[in-house]
């Protein structure tokens, strides 16, 4: 599978493709979102949130660069935006191959340390509120995840 698209109308659809994403994350996921500024990545990131049980406010990490949550998996969200070295050693491995799920926000910037396999999201403004989103798997694990996701009927 190379990539799979929707056009979502409003924030509360952006959640809701999240949410049927997040249902199916499994710990050591990893989840990387691209797009402009205010284009919808921390939004995403509290569907996700919102499915793996987190009740607490998901806020973007900006200036702590990272943000735990704890649900029926952790949520590990990274937000890199504000990295002055790509190639500092924070310890993300630990949480790419952790008991968790991670997001990362802006994860172009930290491309190097990346794992072999994820799944990126672009996330691209088409109006005030509708968006583009498009998911680019690479790896078994994510191209079966994008492939469970089209046969829910996302669009329900």
């Amino acid at each position: 599978m190379t990539k799979i698209e929707w056009i979502v109308k409003s924030e509360d659809e952006t959640k809701k493709v999240a949410n049927k994403l997040g249902a199916l994350l499994e710990a050591g996921d990893v989840i990387a979102l691209e797009g402009d500024l205010g284009a919808g990545k921390t939004t995403f990131t509290k569907g996700i949130a919102s499915s793996l049980g987190i009740r607490k406010t998901v806020n973007s990490p900006t200036f702590t660069i990272i943000k735990e949550y704890h649900g029926e998996l952790p949520l590990y969200h990274l937000d890199v935006y504000r990295l002055e070295d790509s190639m500092e050693d924070l310890g993300f491995d630990d949480y790419f191959h952790g008991d968790g799920v991670t997001v990362i926000e802006w994860a172009h910037l930290i491309k190097d340390q990346l794992p072999a396999q994820i799944l990126t999201i672009y996330i691209y403004h088409i109006s005030e509120s509708s968006r583009k989103l498009v998911f680019m798997p690479v790896g078994e694990r994510y191209n079966q995840l994008c492939k469970e996701l089209l046969d829910e009927n996302i669009s329900n």
